[in-house]
């Protein structure tokens, strides 16, 4: 008897944290935000950015004296076939050209991307040694000379008015780190609104909504690896296993900094055309996990607030314990179906 209470306890606590995360979650941030009201993304105080004329501050314009200087750094390993359309991409930003320094590091390529990237025009090119992601991130960091340091992935085609609106985001002195919103396309030419193509898109999809809602209320939980940017006073160095996608939203949140999600700020990415190549990706992005949640203290409630603490819990902490709790149900599920022992027959 005691066992199958056990059982029981076990199998509702897992469904109930595996039905949290994926479905009441999303819809106590409508409720939230309805009880609340909505908060405009953070803009300018007196400027439309889509109101801007892109010739009117287009490349190679003069600035307006209070527009900060972006730094895009793009890490790349081996993009030799994607690294010149990139550079190129992001020197066709709308925001002014001397504004804007666009770096490329290169981290330890042995294929033509340093070449590429010096021929395509891009203001720095570091040749690193190889060192991974995070490395390279960080010496590029450290080598910006940006107010704002904006990340973008080699296979990342930004929007023209990207950049501008994630340095808009800025604009609001509590906002350390500001995310994009992604869509994908299946081959060179053929992009599709996330949600669309694939599963992967549908996971978008919500989860950009999911991520809005967050902004609106809290802060955002994390943030997307093609398109972000960063506040330099809040930029913090991370170790070869972190992510700044996974890790700067709650580790700044601890530093007392916001995370936002903008929508204004899109980007188009490639899809992994591959089920090796998607597995390899999500591997790479799990992989840390372990210390990002227990080394960087991300299930310490302390620093992040009532909100940003039930985001955290809901959208992060049992969104990766699902397959732990999907084992649990299944347990428990297996000892609940065997008949319980009625006792000897005499």
């Amino acid at each position: 008897m005691r066992t199958r209470t056990l059982a029981k306890a076990t199998f509702w606590a897992a469904a109930a944290g595996i039905v949290h995360t994926h479905v009441t979650y999303p819809l106590t941030l409508v409720a939230l935000r309805r009880v609340r009201g909505e908060r405009p993304e953070p803009l300018p105080p007196t400027t439309d950015m889509d109101a801007i004329d892109p010739a009117a501050a287009g490349p190679g314009e003069e600035a307006e004296p209070d527009r900060p200087l972006v730094s895009l750094i793009v890490a790349a390993f081996d993009e030799q076939e994607v690294i010149g359309a990139k550079v190129a991409n992001a020197l066709a930003s709308d925001w002014p050209r001397d504004r804007l320094e666009v770096i490329v590091a290169s981290d330890g390529s042995s294929d033509g991307t340093v070449e590429a990237a010096r021929a395509a025009g891009a203001d720095v090119v570091l040749d690193l040694p190889r060192g991974g992601k995070m490395a390279t991130q960080n010496a590029a960091a450290e080598r910006a000379r940006g107010e704002i340091l904006a990340f973008s992935d080699a296979n990342s085609i930004w929007e023209p008015a990207a950049v501008g609106a994630l340095a808009a985001a800025f604009d609001d002195p509590e906002v350390g780190y500001a995310s994009g919103a992604v869509s994908f396309t299946t081959d060179e030419s053929a992009p599709v609104a996330a949600g669309e193509a694939s599963e992967e898109g549908a996971y978008w999809r919500l989860e950009n909504m999911i991520r809005q809602l967050e902004s609106e209320l809290g802060g955002i939980t994390a943030g997307n690896g093609a398109i972000y940017a960063v506040r330099r006073e809040a930029y913090v160095p991370l170790p070869p296993s972190r992510s700044h996608d996974l890790s700067f939203p709650f580790l700044l949140r601890k530093r007392g900094w916001r995370a936002v999600h903008v929508v204004a700020a899109r980007a188009g990415e490639k899809m992994v055309p591959t089920m090796e190549g998607e597995f390899a990706r999500k591997r790479r992005m799990m992989i840390g996990l372990p210390d990002i949640v227990l080394a960087d203290r991300m299930w310490d409630p302390r620093g992040y607030g009532a909100m940003y603490g039930y985001e955290i819990l809901s959208h992060r902490l049992l969104r990766y314990a699902s397959p732990f709790l999907h084992i649990k149900l299944l347990a428990a599920s297996v000892m609940l179906s065997r008949r319980p022992r009625s006792g000897r027959v005499p």
